[in-house]
């Protein structure tokens, strides 16, 4: 093959044979030869980064992923090439700030910069206008041509504007200073056992709301109070996050023999499990209630007379649906909107539990403005699935063969937990 001469598509087409063809080929025995290998292997994969990023950058200022019914370029990557969302948020950035960056795109497209650095200038920059952004480039390249890690890269682009102030003489405020109201922050991450961490920053002004609201609360109960003081603040937030007896909600999936002292777990509406035990906890906390699937006498079928869902339906899709029903879509189904699977305007989907589903807002707005590129099934336990169909090929006239608005008829009905009975 010419390389010169051949398409973009040509050479991704080639490229990918190549890999499939080299991901089967075993290892060469020498550990000298293997340690080679993979540094030409890395860097050549490097390279294709720059390519990817352009192809990425494209995709991402055209909008073209919203065409084909993904909300934003991130939802894209993470649900058709696979990518984790740190690995994705990564390359859109690079793509993004490709263009600001001449030097880097210029040195990766060459091979004479690693992924990993070109993505730590990337990250860097982001945050800065062009010219301190130029500024950041340079210092941030010599120390890369210094042989500094790209963790003390990374460690000096988080405080790039900093770097840049003292390095001109420029007179820096204090931090506290530059911190308007907009600048309080809070992180926080999943733990593997259904926890979380939670990490942040108050300025002056909410950390007055903050003491002023749990300071009181966080006082030691009494002599035989020996919880420190993390612990007590910790309770503190519970109890205003849960307001007592009446703000927030939490569901408890169980069955009944668990809530009356059976050992079966129950678990949270995003999956969580939980052991019998502290599920019975839960039940007797401030602002819980438990749902139980196997009976009640909650009216879940409304008819066509009532437009909205009530409060006792949506409790039972949260149970349904952890996040939205668009395959792929991972927006939590606590934030999801009430979708009437079949169009509630039309006349074909009453306000009844097994016609509804949980639907993320803009793949809800979606859903009613392209109805064709939809197509839904319900699995045997009465969940909806809504899957993306592609666009339709400008070169064919061909009509959809698949209706979105009739679920998908081979299915089983569901359990009786969703039956007009329950």
């Amino acid at each position: 093959m010419d390389l010169g001469e051949a398409s973009t598509r040509e050479l991704v087409d080639a490229a990918a044979a190549i890999a499939a063809e080299l991901a089967t080929r075993p290892a060469p025995a020498s550990p000298a030869a293997c340690m080679e290998l993979a540094e030409t292997l890395a860097a050549a994969s490097d390279v294709q980064e720059s390519a990817l990023a352009g192809l990425i950058e494209r995709v991402d200022a055209a909008g073209e992923m919203r065409r084909w019914g993904f909300p934003s370029t991130q939802a894209w990557l993470r649900s058709r090439i696979g990518m984790r969302d740190t690995r994705a948020k990564e390359r859109i950035t690079l793509a993004r700030q490709r263009h600001r960056l001449p030097a880097v795109a210029e040195l990766l497209t060459r091979g004479e910069l690693s992924y990993g650095y070109a993505t730590t200038v990337a990250d860097a920059v982001a945050r800065l206008d062009d010219e301190d952004c130029t500024k950041a480039e340079t210092l941030l390249l010599d120390l890369v041509g210094q042989g500094f890690p790209p963790g003390k890269v990374a460690a000096v682009g988080h405080r790039i504007r900093d770097v840049i102030t003292e390095r001109d003489g420029q007179e820096h405020a204090p931090q506290d200073a530059e911190r308007g109201y907009e600048r309080s922050w809070i992180t926080s991450t999943r733990s593997l056992d259904g926890g979380r961490y939670i990490r942040g920053w108050l300025n002056p002004e909410d950390t007055a709301s903050w003491d002023g609201t749990l300071a009181p609360l966080a006082k030691p109960a009494g002599q035989d109070d020996h919880r420190d003081l993390p612990e007590r603040t910790a309770a503190a937030l519970s109890s205003v996050l849960s307001g007592g007896h009446k703000a927030t909600k939490v569901t408890v999936i169980c069955d009944l023999d668990t809530l009356t002292g059976g050992h079966t777990p129950a678990r949270l509406t995003d999956g969580t499990p939980i052991p019998a035990p502290q599920a019975r906890r839960i039940a007797l906390a401030a602002g819980v209630s438990p749902l139980l699937l196997t009976g009640g006498h909650t009216p879940l079928y409304l008819g066509h007379k009532v437009r909205f869902a009530t409060a006792a339906q949506r409790q039972v899709l949260e149970t349904l649906y952890p996040t939205c029903a668009v395959q792929g879509c991972e927006v939590p189904g606590t934030l999801c909107e009430i979708d009437h699977v079949n169009g509630w305007s039309l006349g074909n989907s009453p306000t009844d539990i097994d016609q509804l589903a949980l639907c993320c807002g803009w793949h809800n707005r979606y859903k009613h403005t392209n109805p064709h590129r939809i197509h839904t099934t319900r699995d045997a336990a009465g969940h909806y699935t809504y899957r993306l169909l592609p666009p339709p090929d400008p070169r064919t006239a061909s009509p959809p063969t698949v209706s979105p608005r009739t679920p998908d008829t081979r299915t089983a009905d569901p359990p009786n937990t969703l039956s007009r009975a329950a």
